[in-house]
Order: C-alpha cells, then structure tokens, then sequence
C-alpha cells in the first residue's frame, strides 16, 4: 500500500522543513519549469505529466506520485489534447500529453477568448486545452464556423465560450 492509498494522504503535513508549494510551472504550451529554467529531461516530464492532479479540498492543480505531493502552477489548464483518435460513427478519443487516453465528453468542449478548444478529462476533474495539431484535427467534425459548431457521436455540439477562471 503506497501512502497515496491512505483516505487523508493530501491532508498530511509536509516533510519537516519543507513546503507543500513548489516552484514548478506548465505554461500555455504544456511545458515544465522548475526555478525558471525548462524541464528537459524526457522521463522527468512524462512523469510530471503523469502526476497531475486536482487537491480534493481546495481545488488546486498537484504534482502526486502517491508516496509525496505538491502544488504546481498551470498558466492554463493542467492538461493538454495532443491529439485525437475519430472512430467510427463520429466518437471521439483524446490523446492526452502524458500517452493517456480517454472518450471525449462533447458536453464538456468549450471555446477561449483567443479560439483555443477545451475539453474535461480525467473524468471531468481536469481542464484540458487543446494542442494546434488537435484542434486542427476537429475541422473533419467541424459543420459550422460561426458560432463553431461540431458533430460528434452523431450529436451536433455548438462550442460555448470557456468560463472563467
């Protein structure tokens, strides 16, 4: 049993002299910093992108690997669609950035200010902005431009705007 398994692992207090905070940030294009400086390494940044997460009680994004935890800072959202799987009758798969896939939910896409599509993940827990490559992968689904509107699962979905926050 890993000490993530215990019902209160977010709830302990962190290692003696250290913080829960961290200076580890993803920015708009779903990169890793950490003190400023880029986050090179492959296998560290798979596992980081592994390792988001949402804090059960407060909300916030985390880094947790189920033996510690931290929080991070997400310019954006937390997650990012790399890419999308179109099966037949018009379903839909996202690639996620850390290899994960999962069904996208058309009821949870939505719109930003600056035309960036957004979509739930991870069982509607997590925010996930599209890459350019996944977006441009919608234009098959794409019916019409103004307002964007989508068909999916053989449902028509009209993008919303992203809600704020």
């Amino acid at each position: 049993m890993k000490p993530g398994d215990h019902p209160d692992f977010f709830r302990f207090a962190p290692p003696p002299g250290t913080s829960r905070e961290s200076s580890i940030r993803l920015d708009r294009e779903g990169r890793f910093w950490h003190d400023g400086a880029r986050v090179d390494h492959p296998a560290l940044e798979r596992g980081l992108r592994s390792w988001i997460a949402r804090h059960p009680d407060d909300g916030r994004p985390i880094l947790s690997n189920g033996y510690d935890w931290c929080y991070f800072q997400a310019d954006d959202a937390p997650l990012f669609v790399d890419a999308l799987r179109i099966g037949d009758g018009g379903a839909v798969t996202l690639v996620l950035f850390d290899g994960t896939e999962e069904p996208l939910d058309p009821a949870t896409l939505s719109l930003g200010e600056d035309g960036v599509v957004y979509a739930r993940a991870r069982g509607g827990a997590l925010e996930a902005r599209f890459s350019r490559h996944a977006q441009s992968q919608l234009a098959p689904l794409l019916v019409e431009a103004e307002p964007p509107t989508l068909i999916v699962g053989g449902r028509e979905i009209r993008l919303p705007a992203r809600a704020a926050g």
